[in-house]
């Protein structure tokens, strides 16, 4: 029996995050699972709030849409950057690690913590909590942890993560989610150390991912991800115009 395919699309440029998450999603794939991570050929070095999140799509859609052979797909930022624009053009399920997140930590505990970088993410991550119909259980904070910086020997960025985690576990919270990628190689210890489900958004949408192949699953294609209609695009994005709406 073929293996079965999950593209995992890092849409910032740095590898090395996408080596972590690459490990992560490994370490909790079914036997018969291939993991597949890509890094973005185009965009920003990190993800860190609206604007970089907008130069990171193309990158993204263009990573799915030369990938046509997996059986699903993972965007790998917490800010489930393109996520909707992906589903409507991969010709597979697509999963984003913050949905993937807080709908385990939502079968696993009723008060979420999710604790992100830097002050700037707080917003747009409120956001998706709202959207994913989260507002009344999860709660947003920052460790003060620029995202390159969890990967840099010495910059304090465990020590950060941990108090604002014991932070939030004082003010009630029952599990915690890891609010960026490149966090994804802490959860398992981090686990163990507060005694309480900690939940990396990789590793949950790797089985949300294997969950969906199994089911023969795959994206409606009527109204909301109907693929883009066929039209013309200008300038540097030209070749990302849709051809075909099928």
């Amino acid at each position: 029996m073929p293996a079965t395919k999950i593209l995992i699309v890092n849409p910032n440029t740095t590898a090395s995050m996408t080596d972590t998450i690459c490990a992560a999603a490994r370490a909790v794939a079914a036997p018969g699972t291939e993991i597949v991570a890509v890094t973005s050929s185009m965009g920003p070095a990190s993800i860190e709030g609206f604007y970089d999140e907008a130069f990171a799509v193309p990158g993204l859609i263009q990573a799915f849409l030369i990938a046509p052979d997996a059986a699903a797909g993972i965007v790998a930022c917490f800010d489930d950057t393109g996520l909707d624009a992906a589903r409507s053009v991969a010709r597979f399920p697509v999963v984003g690690i913050c949905e993937a997140a807080l709908v385990t930590a939502g079968q696993l505990a009723k008060r979420i913590a999710i604790i992100t970088t830097l002050p700037r993410s707080i917003v747009p991550l409120e956001d998706l909590v709202r959207r994913y119909g989260f507002a009344d259980r999860a709660s947003v904070t920052a460790c003060n942890v620029a995202v390159l910086d969890l990967e840099r020997l010495g910059s304090g960025a465990e020590q950060k993560l941990e108090a604002e985690i014991a932070h939030a576990l004082d003010k009630g919270a029952e599990a915690i989610v890891l609010g960026c990628a490149g966090m994804a190689d802490l959860a398992r210890t981090l686990s163990q150390k507060f005694g309480v489900p900690i939940i990396d958004g990789v590793a949950a949408a790797v089985k949300q991912a294997e969950a969906l192949v199994g089911l023969k699953l795959t994206t409606s294609r009527r109204g909301s991800y109907a693929f883009p209609a066929a039209k013309s695009y200008a300038g540097t994005l030209e070749p990302f115009a849709p051809r075909t709406s099928a």
